[in-house]
């Protein structure tokens, strides 16, 4: 079996899709996606098809180290996103070959249910306990939202305050039953994260995602001795490597993006190394159809997997959804907060190939990255 074409595809809202052909009919898809980055992530895919086109794409390993370590320059989103993409859809063909779901080339399944979250915004107080609400009628058993808006890197007493309202809304709807995770974004320093963390400690988030940057991961220790909150972080992270550090620091979940870190095979990796230090794995993915559904075929795979995200009806979905781009979304049905394990061969959907190309060869202006400044006009960091 050898690659004879790799091609891909602008999507709306934010995504790129990349197709790998094969001269035995098969075809895989994969999801490699800088958000904001698309253009530039996909002239990257393009390079390395000039590797890959005319090999054999059942080698994944081998092209996996070739396409990450083959060269003097190494890593970085733009990189690491360009190979997740190709790596996903290696592993599709392979699935495919086989007639089976990835899961089982990673070692079987270990579940047969993925518990999944929704997201609920947070930045407008109004909107808090209606958004929970209309998720709980939804049957979702846990949801995630911004822990602050636009906030001072201090956090002051009124960001504090704010923050803890607006996730005591959440909890009041919640109930103790089910759960609510808190994303900072890295919005704020570690000192006002460490005093937004201990002000939440009663609201018993399920983890607080993301406290600080990711430059400044050598920093976490200190914060995560000073909360009983457990620690998230990894959606920017983009190795094992780059794990390493804040699994030392006592990180309680790690998240790993499957369309930025690497793909299936790195994914799978960090959540073995995360398992050494017992930490759980919830991987990162607000992004399209094929990212979730590689970022699935890990977690059925995965012992130390906690939870799902998932972007339908995300804000970020302005004109396009998750399931316009999928021939059958019943794979993706959720079901009191849970999600099915699917037994389709390979990631186990079936794209919906005259949409993608449709929705690429229209015009649509990429999506780009909001521009934030505080109320004196001074750049607001993400």
């Amino acid at each position: 079996m050898k690659i004879t074409r790799i091609e891909t595809f602008r999507v709306p809202p934010r995504w790129l899709f990349c197709r790998i052909e094969t001269d035995e009919g098969l075809v895989g898809w994969g999801e490699p996606v800088v958000e904001g980055r698309a253009d530039t992530v996909r002239t990257a895919v393009g390079e390395l098809a000039e590797y890959l086109v005319g090999l054999d794409p059942r080698r994944i390993e081998d092209h996996w180290q070739v396409m990450t370590r083959g060269t003097f320059y190494r890593g970085g989103p733009v990189l690491s996103s360009a190979v997740a993409g190709i790596d996903q859809a290696l592993w599709d063909i392979r699935g495919q070959a086989l007639g089976v779901p990835v899961y089982d080339l990673l070692g079987g399944a270990v579940r047969d249910r993925a518990r999944v979250y929704s997201w609920v915004g947070g930045d407008d107080p109004a909107e808090i306990a209606d958004a929970v609400s209309a998720q709980v009628e939804a049957g979702f058993t846990a949801v995630k939202m911004n822990a602050t808006g636009l906030s001072g890197r201090l956090a002051g007493a009124a960001d504090v305050a704010a923050a803890h309202a607006r996730v005591a809304t959440a909890r009041e709807v919640l109930g103790p039953e089910r759960d609510v995770a808190v994303d900072l974004h890295g919005r704020l320093g570690p000192a006002g994260a460490r005093r937004l963390l201990v002000a939440l400690e009663e609201l018993h988030p399920l983890f607080a995602e993301e406290p600080v940057t990711p430059e400044h991961t050598r920093l976490l220790e200190p914060l995560v001795r000073s909360t009983t909150v457990p620690v998230a972080t990894g959606e920017r992270l983009y190795s094992r490597w780059d794990f390493l550090p804040a699994l030392n620091a006592g990180i309680a979940v790690a998240q790993p993006d499957p369309s930025h870190a690497g793909g299936i095979s790195e994914l799978r990796r960090i959540a073995a190394l995360a398992e050494t230090f017992d930490a759980q794995l919830a991987p990162h993915c607000p992004l399209g159809p094929i990212a979730l559904a590689a970022s699935l075929q890990v977690a059925f795979a995965t012992p130390n997997f906690l939870i799902q995200e998932q972007s339908i009806g995300i804000h970020y979905n302005d004109g396009a959804e998750l399931l316009d781009y999928v021939v059958d979304p019943e794979v993706f049905r959720f079901t009191d907060g849970h999600v099915a394990r699917p037994t389709g061969p390979g990631l186990g959907i079936t794209v919906d190939e005259e949409a993608v190309r449709r929705a690429d060869a229209a015009a649509n202006a990429p999506w780009r990255s909001p521009l934030w400044r505080h109320p004196d006009g001074s750049f607001a960091e993400w």
